[in-house]
């Protein structure tokens, strides 16, 4: 919970800086690329939380390779989650940044998981019944996971509804347990 409120509070504060200063999208952009960057290759973060390299070095760091190549706003953002210790929450961060972005668009980003894929007909229905929930155009993002056996569960920003079998399995089991049995 702790990487969510995180990435809440400092990908709200760079929305509102980005507003400001008219460089929303490209901060979308720009920021999708480092994240990007990061995925495929842990070290800057690696380097940027280890407790023994001296904060000045982790700025002049982030200060060297991302001046000229990023917004000066998205630098100096970078460089406070270094000050603030805050680095390894940056994928976390970009994220909700982003999801700040599409829902300004009108775009709202569901994941659904099922333990099969889901056909087309499913999908358009579901995206409708969530469009009209949310008041957004939605993106799916699907993943199959056949440990949850069947049903979905479907994560929007703020809501997590998990319809799987799995979760029905274990709710009844918890309630079998509870059950004293004289």
């Amino acid at each position: 919970m702790l990487a969510q409120e995180v990435a809440s509070k400092y990908a709200q504060g760079l929305f509102l800086a980005a507003q400001d200063k008219n460089l929303v999208d490209q901060g979308y952009e720009q920021l999708e690329d480092v994240r990007d960057i990061i995925k495929k290759d842990r070290s800057l973060i690696n380097f940027l939380q280890a407790p023994q390299v001296l904060d000045e070095d982790k700025l002049k760091l982030v200060s060297d390779i991302f001046t000229g190549k990023l917004e000066q706003l998205f630098v100096e953002f970078l460089l406070l989650l270094v000050r603030k210790h805050r680095a390894g929450f940056l994928i976390e961060i970009i994220d909700e940044y982003e999801r700040l972005v599409e829902a300004e668009r009108g775009i709202g980003r569901v994941t659904v998981i099922t333990a099969v894929p889901i056909t087309n007909e499913e999908r358009e229905k579901l995206k409708d019944q969530l469009a009209k929930k949310i008041n957004l155009k939605i993106v799916l993002e699907e993943k199959v996971k056949p440990a949850i056996l069947g049903g979905m569960i479907v994560i929007t920003h703020n809501e997590i509804i998990d319809g799987s079998i799995r979760h029905a399995l274990d709710s009844f089991n918890e309630q079998l347990r509870k059950v004293k049995v004289a």
